[in-house]
């Protein structure tokens, strides 16, 4: 089997896909605009191919050079796994008449207004929601929600350029901040806990889903320099609380027509009980949420996604072990990281539980932590026990210090 894969060393867990792909015997043709060099070698390794382009938002350019590359070659899949590429990965189907997500469905997923239109024409609940191109539009839809609202791109990924305006003057300051974006989405806030509900798909049957929480909301996380986001994956989601959300998770997937694949969904569940769609990408989360699966199954959720989009099968029988929580860290100060405080305390005290520590090292030049959740690092802990994780991410959040100068 012959897969074309979109970007294989960018995100960092993309390397870990295409591991997938190849352990599952794809032959895997890699598509990206690093140099093979710059290709990370957890990638490179498992690579059969590899075609490098100048520019992978150039999607005509990159459509007309993929199809001239394997002219002759038999193509089975086309795959991307990053926001961004989505689109680009149903054109390149689309040309070489290979099946997979067609450029329609993709643009539904791209494109949160089209998204949301499918799922109100199916009765799910969505925010109320405006497509804004114009100022003129932007305010004509805050009068007809009322504050407080929700601004981002109709096309953006995570909670980047997201802003919420509880007035007239915090609208003013976030059409500024989104000047530069052709459209806007005007929307209703919704004042409620903040998950995901992300899945395994195979031929639109979910073989696999997760629900994580978000602590703080996203948006929140964005706004803040000082705060210490965590994603919780959680053990125990047949309780009766996540009911709705999961029941609307199902109707989402069917009625956006998802095959095969990772998707990623964002949703609330506000205080009376009422539950929300957000939005979904067809895509996994970012943020190694993929690797919480992991921690909190004890399985290769990469290489069973392989085996979906080429197999159409999954062999992992899941058993959820553990809440698993990650929490990332924003250094205090500019500049390089001078001091790392409190986490030898926490080792020691966390043993088995701490599972991963992914900090910048002391030298490293700080992240900017408004471009990337990841932020200066993170640590991952587990624990059967939901509140004993939280106690564990919450003593990450106020114990743990790095410092920037």
């Amino acid at each position: 089997m012959n897969v074309i894969f979109l970007s294989p060393g960018y995100p960092a867990e993309m390397p870990l896909f295409v591991r997938g792909l190849a352990e599952v015997g794809a032959r895997v043709l890699g598509v990206g605009d690093q140099p093979l060099g710059s290709v990370p070698i957890d990638a490179r390794r498992y690579l059969s191919a590899y075609l490098h382009v100048p520019n992978l938002m150039d999607e005509s350019d990159v459509v007309r050079r993929v199809a001239h590359w394997v002219r002759g070659i038999s193509i089975d899949r086309v795959e991307a796994l990053g926001e961004y590429w989505v689109v680009l990965a149903a054109r390149i189907r689309e040309v070489l008449g290979t099946g997979g997500m067609s450029v329609n469905k993709a643009l539904t997923f791209r494109d949160k207004e089209a998204m949301k239109q499918v799922l109100d024409a199916h009765g799910i609940r969505t925010p109320h929601h405006y497509r804004c191109a114009t100022v003129s539009q932007c305010w004509e839809a805050a009068e007809r929600i009322g504050f407080p609202v929700i601004v981002k791109p109709i096309a953006g990924a995570g909670s980047a350029k997201t802003y919420r305006c509880n007035d007239t003057t915090e609208f003013e300051h976030a059409l500024r901040q989104t000047a530069n974006v052709p459209e806007v989405s005007v929307e209703e806030f919704i004042d409620g806990e903040e998950f995901t509900f992300d899945t395994l798909t195979c031929d639109g049957e979910i073989l696999y889903y997760n629900i994580a929480w978000y602590r703080p909301r996203p948006l929140v996380a964005r706004s803040n320099e000082w705060v210490s986001p965590q994603v919780i994956a959680l053990r125990n989601v047949k309780q009766p609380f996540f009911k709705d959300g999961i029941k609307m998770g199902y109707d989402v997937i069917r009625a956006l027509g998802f095959e095969s694949g990772f998707t990623h969904m964002e949703w609330y569940r506000k205080s009376s009980g009422e539950v929300v769609f957000g939005e979904i990408g067809g895509r996994p989360p970012g943020a190694r949420q993929v690797d919480q699966m992991n921690y909190a199954c004890d399985f290769d959720s990469f290489y069973e996604w392989a085996n979906i989009v080429c197999r159409k099968r999954m062999n992992a029988q899941i058993v959820r072990k553990y809440n698993v929580a990650t929490v990332f860290k924003r250094a205090q100060g500019q500049g390089r990281i001078r001091q790392i405080l409190g986490l030898d305390k926490l080792k020691e005290d966390f043993g088995n539980w701490l599972v991963w520590e992914n900090l910048l090292p002391v030298g490293a030049h700080r992240r900017d932590w408004l471009q990337t959740l990841i932020s200066d690092g993170f640590l991952v802990v587990r624990h059967p026990d939901l509140n004993k994780t939280i106690e564990m991410a919450d003593r990450i959040g106020t114990e743990l210090r790095l410092l920037a100068s």
